[in-house]
């Protein structure tokens, strides 16, 4: 995989978008679909926005390690599902991860600007897109500041030996910048699908979500950044984030949602719970 093919996916995406089926049905109105409580949401991200400060913190007073231990590691200290790596480094593929993680944090506002629905509830979507981010944020640089662990890079012999004992090779719990893209490309494809029901794009918007923060993962890992392990912990927080802050903001009141039947069969009664996320 090549950095171009990120840029043109881009492209395509982001020149569709405009031509996106901005006419829905007459019933739907794009202006009711979520909704901000500041009482909530306020402290919410105030406290994502602290927790990640604090989190920097703790990740700027991480040790280094000694020219020894770092000559010392072994791939059979890894786990084994986490050895696929061990010893890589690439700087290239590390330059290149830069690319979908920033297309990742610019995606929620591009499609804000391109589509008409999304443009009516823009002061509610950015300030969900910056709580999603604060959480992602929080979550990242809490774990990173407060659990030790070395990059794949430490356990090779052709990474410079300065790079190997610095402290920033110590932080390789979990992968931020995969997490950081999955909030931002699964966030602008639920924002879209929720203001957008009938759009033909919806599914493009779904793949384009699920590939973006994989193809970040992917240098990430080429790159001897992340292990496996990482990138999979950091691509599902992220996409949690992006999904769960605007479905917790719909206006849709919970018995809207839930839906009750009962439930025969030989030896048994119940009742069957349904949940319609939509």
């Amino acid at each position: 995989m090549k950095p171009v093919i990120n840029s043109c996916i881009a492209v395509l995406l982001f020149s569709n978008l405009s031509f996106a089926q901005q006419n829905a049905l007459s019933s739907f109105d794009a202006k009711n679909v979520y909704k901000i409580s500041w009482k909530a949401d306020a402290p919410i991200t105030g406290a994502g926005l602290g927790l990640s400060v604090l989190g920097l913190h703790f990740i700027q007073n991480l040790d280094s390690i000694s020219s020894a231990e770092a000559l010392s590691k072994m791939k059979s200290d890894v786990p084994g599902f986490d050895r696929g790596n061990v010893g890589y480094y690439s700087q290239k593929d590390n330059n290149a991860s830069y690319i979908p993680f920033f297309t990742g944090f610019a995606t929620p506002v591009a499609v804000l600007l391109l589509n008409k629905n999304e443009r009516q509830q823009a002061g509610t979507i950015l300030v969900m897109y910056t709580e999603a981010l604060s959480i992602t944020a929080a979550l990242y640089t809490m774990s990173a500041g407060n659990i030790k662990r070395s990059r794949p890079l430490v356990y090779g012999t052709n990474t410079p030996l300065s790079k190997r004992t610095s402290k920033n090779s110590q932080r390789s719990f979990y992968a931020g910048h995969t997490a950081a893209t999955a909030t931002g490309s699964f966030f602008a494809a639920k924002v879209f699908s929720d203001l957008n029901p009938d759009s033909k794009l919806k599914p493009y918007m779904w793949a384009f979500a699920v590939i973006l923060p994989a193809v970040t993962g992917y240098y990430r890992y080429k790159a001897g950044e992340h292990f496996l392990s990482d990138n999979i912990l950091g691509y599902v927080l992220g996409a949690g984030c992006g999904i769960l802050v605007p479905q917790f903001h719909k206006t849709h009141k919970i018995s809207e949602r839930v839906s009750f039947s009962p439930a025969f069969g030989e030896g048994f009664k119940g009742v069957n719970i349904a949940y319609n996320f939509k």
